[in-house]
C-alpha cells in the first residue's frame, strides 16, 4: 500500500518564571514599541466522526509548537521556530501519513498601511498571499493579571466564518464548507503599545497580546519569553513564491486539491480533515 503525504489542518503549560531585567525594561522605563516574543502554541487534535477508531487512536491528543513574533517600526513578522530533531510536522498510521499544514508559513503585517502578506507552502510550491488586516469587535472585561512580569488586560471577541471540512467517504475525498464560529479570549499588555500578537491576531488591540485562547482551549498561545530588543532589519516582507490575492490563492488551492483527488490511487487509506 502506498503512503500518501497530504496537508493537514487539524480542528481540532503555562511557562511561568521570574522576568529577567531585560524583560522588565518596558515597565520601569518608557513603553517599548519594538521587541521579540516566543510563543508556545498547543492545539487539541479533533478527529472526524467517520474516522476509523483504530486510525483515530494513532492521532495524538494535542500538539505543541513554538513560534517567534518580531515587531517594531509599525510592522511585525510571525514565523515558526526550529523543531526538535526528527519532527517534520508529520505523523503516520498504516498506509497513510499526515502532515500539519501552515506550521512553516511566514506572516508579515504592516500596521501603518493595513497590509498583510503570507508566505505559504502547499504541495512543495510557495505562494505569497496578499490581504488586508482583518479586525474583530473586541470587548474589554475589566479583568487583569500579570504575564511574565507585565500587567495584562482581558478582551473577548467572536469570529464568524466558514472552513472547509475534508473527509474520505467510500474511497472518495469530499470537501464541504461548514460554518465556523470561534470565541477568542486575549490578554494584552500596554507595556508594549503595539498592535501585535500571535499569528493572525494582529492589528487588533492597543497592546501586545501575550496570551490567546480560541474556543475554550482548542488552540492556545502563551508567551514564554519576551524581550524589548529586536533586529528591525529582520522584519520585512517574505519573498519567493507566486504572488496572489487571498481569493486567488483559495481557487488555486482548491484546484490543486481536486487534481490530487483525481490522481489518488484506488484503495488508498487516506483521511483528511480541517480546522
Amino acid at each position: 500500500m502506498k503512503k500518501i503525504v497530504l496537508p493537514l489542518c487539524l480542528l481540532i503549560a503555562t511557562v511561568a518564571g521570574a522576568q529577567n531585567e531585560e524583560g522588565k525594561a518596558s515597565i520601569t522605563g518608557a513603553p517599548a514599541k519594538e521587541g521579540k516574543v516566543v510563543f508556545e502554541r498547543t492545539m487539541q487534535m479533533r478527529r472526524p466522526q467517520n474516522m476509523d477508531p483504530e486510525l483515530a487512536a494513532r492521532i495524538p491528543a494535542s500538539r505543541t509548537d513554538q513560534f517567534e513574533l518580531l515587531f517594531g517600526a509599525d510592522q511585525s513578522l510571525w514565523r515558526s521556530l526550529p523543531k526538535a530533531e526528527g519532527d517534520n510536522n508529520t505523523f503516520s498510521a498504516p498506509g497513510v501519513q499526515f502532515r500539519m499544514a501552515g506550521n512553516d508559513d511566514v506572516t508579515y503585517f504592516n500596521f501603518a498601511t493595513g497590509k498583510r502578506l503570507d508566505k505559504r507552502e502547499m504541495f512543495d510550491k510557495s505562494f505569497l498571499v496578499e490581504d488586508s488586516i482583518a479586525r474583530l469587535g473586541w470587548k474589554l472585561t475589566g479583568e487583569a493579571k500579570s504575564i511574565l512580569g507585565h500587567p495584562a488586560q482581558k478582551a473577548i471577541a467572536m469570529r464568524y466564518g466558514t472552513r472547509m471540512n475534508m473527509t474520505m467517504e467510500n474511497g472518495e475525498m469530499k470537501r464541504m464548507p461548514v460554518a465556523d464560529t470561534s470565541t477568542i479570549v486575549a490578554w494584552f499588555t500596554t507595556d508594549f503599545p503595539v498592535k501585535a500578537g500571535p499569528q493572525d491576531m494582529q492589528g487588533q488591540l492597543p497592546g501586545l497580546i501575550l496570551e490567546l485562547d480560541i474556543n475554550n482551549g482548542r488552540t492556545v498561545y502563551k508567551a514564554v519569553e519576551i524581550s524589548p530588543k529586536v533586529s528591525l532589519s529582520s522584519i520585512k516582507e517574505p519573498k519567493g513564491g507566486k504572488r496572489l490575492t487571498n481569493a486567488e490563492f483559495d481557487k488555486e488551492r482548491d484546484a490543486m486539491m481536486e487534481e490530487m483527488r483525481k490522481n489518488m490511487p484506488a484503495g488508498s487509506n487516506v483521511r483528511i480533515f480541517s480546522n
